[in-house]
């Protein structure tokens, strides 16, 4: 559920509405990793919502160092909604990233770069809307193993779909394995096939 926010005080009334239990305010590093704290209601007001709510930008990448790391997360009321996932009722606000001495936007907030971004486009000429999204890709695995000491370093991998385990005994092994990237976009193999091993598969 998203709920139709534009203003601050839009917001305050979604907050009432929707029984809000937590507020999760999220914004992302330099490398464009997303970020987040959480914040009850009662510190969600008129004044914290436009002016900021302070946090500790030390140990995100790419920010602050620890003497210079007081900073400020601005909501942005029309990114307001519901996380689906939460057991809390958790209402999501995607965040700026501000000085609080001078009250500048962070030249270093991901979402500040590329809102200039859009500006320098619109008044180049060149075009009037710009997009920008994330790459949805990740990896599965069954097993994952690193280490590192004093005379060794290793990570290792696993997956029971890697083309390595073509010859892996196990029940059954159908021989079924996305050799290396071509797993992309074939469907899966049929359920009669996956339980039976018929000849066709």
């Amino acid at each position: 559920m998203v709920p139709n926010c534009a203003t601050a005080e839009d917001l305050l009334k979604a907050i009432k509405d929707e029984k809000v239990q937590m507020i999760d305010l999220r914004f992302t590093d330099l490398p464009g990793v997303w970020q987040h704290f959480s914040v009850p209601p009662r510190a969600v007001n008129i004044d914290a919502l436009n002016e900021g709510i302070g946090f500790d930008g030390s140990s995100i990448r790419g920010f602050q160092e620890i003497q210079e790391s007081d900073m400020l997360v601005v909501p942005d009321p029309t990114t307001a909604f519901v996380d689906p996932f939460s057991p809390a009722t958790t209402l999501v606000l995607i965040c700026n990233i501000r000085d609080p001495v001078t009250g500048h936007s962070y030249s270093r907030d991901a979402r500040y770069i590329a809102q200039k971004a859009e500006t320098y486009l619109t008044g180049s000429g060149r075009a009037d809307t710009s997009y920008f999204g994330p790459e949805a890709e990740f990896f599965v695995f069954n097993d994952v193993r690193y280490g590192q000491g004093i005379n060794f370093a290793f990570h290792e991998i696993d997956s029971s779909e890697g083309s390595w385990n073509t010859g892996k005994k196990e029940a059954p092994n159908l021989g079924h394995k996305p050799r290396p990237k071509e797993g992309y976009f074939p469907v899966p193999r049929p359920i009669a096939c996956r339980r039976s091993a018929p000849k066709w598969c």
